[in-house]
């Protein structure tokens, strides 16, 4: 069977370092942190006391009232960066095929706000069961999709894919496929996520798996280095329009790259911990590197799920070395968790985002706040700490993993008619 090819033709971001796409970029390019006190709440007797938030966002610049009610924070995220993407991508929706025309989007955890607002309500009440008619659909982890393919009429393929951080890099895998088989011609595809509320910092401060560096947020998300203390919580959503490559040139669509191959694994390893070795990763990026019929050797730059843990930023290291040997030291690799924080199930999308950006622009952003080199890491690698630099990339990788030992790396090549 002859497997279409698949191109990206559209991009959209709501990130904590940019409420668009330019801004995103813009940011990525001079090293811009996103973390600072948490705005959401009172968060003063909390362990961690800040984290990547959105800046300037007003839901009532994008909902009317009504749907700000229908709407949690993550599904707000996600539409608004559909819209983006929509609009970047020039679809005229008056002339594609809106019954092959899908949507894939992803969450992480979904509307926790709402589930612990509406909950919370409940238990400081006299125990009469008053709860919001919305709710139920609110906070399911699969409404932001519905509520996108409504917004723009896509009656194609539209689910939600949930596999923790790596949630919305699974939602594009599953784009590719559907359209490289030929069952779709345009996808809309991403993640959303909003999970600070004081569950979502209470619940990671009690895995010890976030960042308490209060006296210094601007720099607690620091991949790689050696006195990292866990990530920091970040909160947006990242979209991208996928097309199959006749359809994309028929209406003279511009294109930002080719989508080349992918690769899921499993660690089958512990319920949060990555296998130390990195093997299920390791396996992850062999076999997208399958997928795109590529050598090793042929990879210009990874998009590292970098997350700034302890265990996790050893084991990830150990796999690229593991899997491109000496090339290893040729690939320039970053960690834009460093700059955004980890935006849980919409990371993959933002961060795929971030590798087409770097590709097009011929520039790998850094991975910022790297102070002391960690002996357990091998530091011949170019991990790009805190100063990006120009470099050509004709094929870029992206990982992402998640709680569950998840698995999902994406390939995107330069695009060539």
């Amino acid at each position: 069977m002859d497997l279409k090819r698949v191109v990206v033709t559209g991009l959209g971001a709501l990130t904590p370092i940019g409420n668009n796409i330019q801004e995103y970029w813009e940011s990525l390019k001079n090293g811009v942190s996103g973390a600072n006190n948490i705005t959401h709440f009172d968060a003063s007797r909390f362990k961690t006391q800040f984290a990547c938030e959105l800046k300037g966002f007003d839901p009532m610049n994008h909902f009317d009232r009504k749907e700000v009610r229908k709407y949690d924070a993550y599904a707000q995220y996600g539409m608004v960066a559909a819209d983006q993407a929509v609009a970047d991508s020039g679809l005229n929706l008056e002339k594609i095929d809106l019954d092959r025309a899908g949507v894939i989007w992803a969450s992480g955890i979904g509307g926790l706000d709402t589930f612990e607002k509406e909950v919370g309500e409940f238990v400081k009440g006299d125990g009469t069961p008053r709860f919001n008619p919305f709710f139920i659909p609110k906070m399911i982890a699969d409404i932001a999709s519905g509520n996108i393919s409504i917004k723009f009429g896509f009656r194609g393929p539209n689910f939600a894919t949930v596999s923790a951080c790596a949630s919305s890099a699974n939602a594009l895998i599953d784009a590719f496929n559907y359209i490289r088989l030929g069952k779709a011609d345009v996808f809309i595809a991403g993640g959303s996520e909003a999970a600070i509320t004081p569950s979502g910092i209470g619940g990671f401060n009690s895995m010890h798996a976030i960042s308490t560096r209060n006296d210094d947020p601007l720099t607690a998300s620091r991949p790689f280095d050696k006195d990292r203390d866990g990530f920091v919580l970040g909160e947006g959503g990242g979209a991208l329009i996928f097309e199959e490559y006749e359809h994309a040139k028929r209406r003279g669509a511009k294109i930002y790259a080719e989508v080349a191959g992918c690769g899921l694994t499993a660690d089958a390893y512990h319920m949060t911990a990555p296998h130390p070795d990195g093997y299920g990763a390791m396996k992850s990026m062999e076999f997208a590197l399958q997928d795109a019929g590529i050598s090793p050797r042929e990879i210009d730059h990874i998009n590292t799920h970098g997350t700034s843990t302890p265990v996790g930023d050893i084991a990830e290291p150990k796999a690229i070395v593991g899997l491109f040997g000496e090339f290893a030291y040729q690939i320039s690799i970053n960690s834009t968790k460093s700059m955004t924080g980890h935006l849980l199930g919409a990371a993959g999308a933002v961060e795929t985002i971030a590798t087409i950006l770097a590709m097009n622009n011929s520039f790998v952003p850094p991975t910022i706040n790297h102070f002391t080199d960690d002996p357990e890491i091998d530091n011949k690698l170019d991990f790009t700490f805190n100063k990006g630099k120009s470099q050509e990339i004709n094929y870029a990788l992206s990982n992402t993993f998640g709680f569950g030992g998840h698995n999902a790396t994406i390939i995107l090549k330069k695009f060539k008619d």
